[in-house]
């Protein structure tokens, strides 16, 4: 019986309305994408169910996938769109609340840093971040929706943090 060393890294892109998440393995020489997706919420309902929505199906995620630990963008606030970062700062709330609860650690990453640690440009549109994850994940297409691929981005950074260079 052979023993494999596993370390799973669950990176989330947080929106009330769509959340990306990747879960991305660091066991072997290349990274590996164990599951991508999004959870959705309906944009129409109230705040709180929404929120209570958000909480409930990445509860599930957690307890299904059980990382090692979870990664999520630092709260980056436009004064153009104060809005939309008060929205996101509940979404990201909900996220450091359910990883807290199902006791795996967490990890902050600023966007800059993110999109640097993949293309060399802290300032990187959505399309090449898709294109780097692309790449280094070696997919026949782009990763799909940008949540996804934003995710999957913010996986990779952290995985390559925890575990070394990949």
């Amino acid at each position: 019986m052979t023993c494999q060393n596993t370390y799973l890294v669950l990176g989330i892109d947080p929106g009330l309305h769509v959340t990306g998440y990747a879960a991305v393995n660091f066991a072997g020489a290349e990274p590996a994408i164990a599951e991508a997706g999004t959870v959705r919420t309906d944009d129409k309902a109230p705040l709180a169910d929404r929120i209570t929505q958000l909480h409930a199906d990445l509860s599930e995620l957690l307890a299904e996938l059980r990382p090692d630990l979870v990664a999520v963008e630092e709260l980056y606030a436009h004064y153009k769109h104060p809005r939309t970062a008060i929205l996101m700062a509940h979404a990201r709330g909900i996220v450091l609340l359910a990883a807290r609860q199902a006791d795996i650690g967490i990890r902050h990453f600023a966007a800059t840093h993110i999109k640097k640690s993949l293309t060399g440009n802290g300032h990187a549109s959505k399309r090449q971040i898709q294109r780097a994850v692309q790449s280094v994940c070696s997919l026949a297409e782009l990763p799909e929706p940008p949540d996804v691929a934003d995710a999957l981005a913010i996986a990779l950074c952290a995985g390559r943090r925890a575990t070394g260079p990949v």
